[in-house]
């Protein structure tokens, strides 16, 4: 049992015994399905996740928020939790149910459910497995007491007659609820390119998939089993909305950043736009594809994305590429992370083409088909640091990349950070500068042990005042 407070028992925590077993598609099926009955429904990811995010976000109607132990204390983790609580939750894990860095499981999905009081649903990919199913189950079910799982789906279930051999064998061997069995269906995949599911930004048709995904999934799954199991469920229409609205801090900086986001760049977490605003940012979203002109900003963040994809219509916006440069030029602040950082670049080279962007950054980014750095990374900041952070302060962050920055010519740049764990832009560092500008692969979260975004706005009025 949870040691912290946790303000509703309305949730259930969807895991799985491995990455890649459909926890996902149940999510997304749940949250539209949810949603569509009128019940306010929050959805959280675990660990560093821009893109199950997005599809979370646009399938539940509400933003989606990552819950991480790498950036995050168990003190953050509960109060965000709280804080953004509604009607019904649904958090969603990464990878299997006891995956984490730590082999003593600190910082796994069962401890995550733990913190926050959460019963677990664990996803099952039934593919080639009948009895087997029940020493695998009585296994997760032993192997941590505190860990409340509660029940099973099955999903890419082949036929009738492998779902009867499935359901006798859990019912027999053991106590889980089974709340439904999904067929194996093609149809269901999301498609993915280098990281995982394609970001929803980027799907005109996201809707259309959203709704068949929840279609599937409610003739598969008894969501009214899972409503008694979770909450005492009855169809409402009058359920007032949350508002989101982060509460303020009394800023006198009246600054105007430009955030860009379209189908290129989104990775962005919900909560840091929220900050943004909460350390008194006007926000001005940039479509780097759709707008010819910059507008009047006092800095830029450019985040992640994928702007290999949307490379050809990115060079084609020839005159906001040359406003950004002369921008940067002019020493404005910009920060710009991984698929932002690609963009700064000369050129992006993608499936043996070439493709002409910024150039602020004096090299290229040549994409690979195995990715470059991927996973927790930790980074010590370094005297060049232009935000004025004290020095060998360490901090955890991310990566995701499968680009490698390649530059013209051998010599000594400046970076921001050294990098401890992970790869960075050349292994050893990150945080490109260049002027006013701070470009890395790393992505930063904003918490309390490392408030980045108070970092980048006192930044930013410092040289709005020079």
């Amino acid at each position: 049992m949870s040691t912290y407070k946790i303000n509703h028992f309305n949730s259930i925590y969807i895991s799985a015994a491995h990455k890649s077993s459909g926890k996902t598609i149940i999510s997304i099926g749940l949250s539209r399905i949810f949603s569509n009955l009128n019940i306010d429904t929050q959805t959280y990811k675990k660990g560093p996740d821009y893109i199950d995010m997005g599809w979370l976000s646009a399938a539940s109607r509400n933003n989606c928020y990552n819950l991480d132990f790498n950036t995050q204390t168990k003190d953050e983790i509960v109060n965000l939790y709280n804080k953004k609580n509604l009607d019904f939750n649904i958090i969603e894990g990464n990878k299997g149910l006891y995956d984490g860095l730590d082999v003593l499981g600190s910082d796994d999905n069962s401890a995550m459910s733990i913190l926050l009081n959460t019963p677990v649903i664990l996803v099952i990919d039934a593919e080639g497995i009948t009895r087997g199913i029940a020493p695998l189950m009585q296994g997760y079910i032993n192997f941590e007491k505190k860990c409340n799982i509660r029940g099973v789906i099955l999903n890419k279930v082949s036929t009738e007659r492998h779902e009867n051999k499935l359901i006798k064998a859990v019912e027999n061997y053991t106590d889980l609820k089974i709340f439904g069995s999904i067929r194996k269906n093609n149809d269901l995949v999301i498609s993915e390119r280098h990281l995982g599911l394609i970001p929803s930004n980027e799907k005109k048709f996201i809707n259309k998939k959203i709704n068949y995904i929840s279609k599937i999934v409610e003739e598969s799954v008894d969501k009214n089993a899972i409503f008694k199991f979770c909450i005492e469920y009855k169809k409402r229409k009058d359920i007032k909305k949350r508002k989101d609205s982060p509460e303020y801090i009394k800023s006198e900086k009246n600054i105007k950043l430009g955030i860009f986001h379209d189908s290129s760049f989104g990775f962005y977490y919900h909560d840091d736009i929220e900050n943004f605003i909460k350390y008194g940012a006007e926000i001005i979203y940039i479509d780097a594809i759709k707008d010819n002109k910059l507008p009047s900003v006092d800095a830029l963040f450019i985040g992640g994305g994928f702007p290999e994809t949307n490379a050809a219509k990115l060079e084609k916006n020839k005159t906001l590429k040359k406003e950004i440069k002369k921008f940067i030029d002019e020493g404005n602040p910009c920060y710009a992370e991984c698929g932002g950082l690609m963009y700064l670049t000369e050129n992006i080279y993608y499936k043996n083409k070439k493709f002409k962007m910024v150039g602020i950054i004096p090299g290229y980014a040549n994409m690979s088909k195995k990715p470059v750095g991927r996973g927790y990374v930790k980074l010590k900041v370094n005297a060049n640091h232009p935000w004025k952070i004290k020095n060998n302060k360490l901090l955890n962050a991310h990566e995701f990349h499968h680009a490698n920055l390649i530059f013209n010519n051998v010599k000594k740049y400046k970076y921001a950070y050294d990098v401890k764990r992970g790869y960075g832009s050349d292994g050893e560092h990150d945080g490109y500068i260049y002027k006013n500008l701070l470009a890395n692969f790393s992505h930063l979260r904003h918490t309390k042990k490392y408030p980045w975004i108070k970092y980048f706005m006192n930044f930013i009025e410092e040289k709005k005042n020079d």
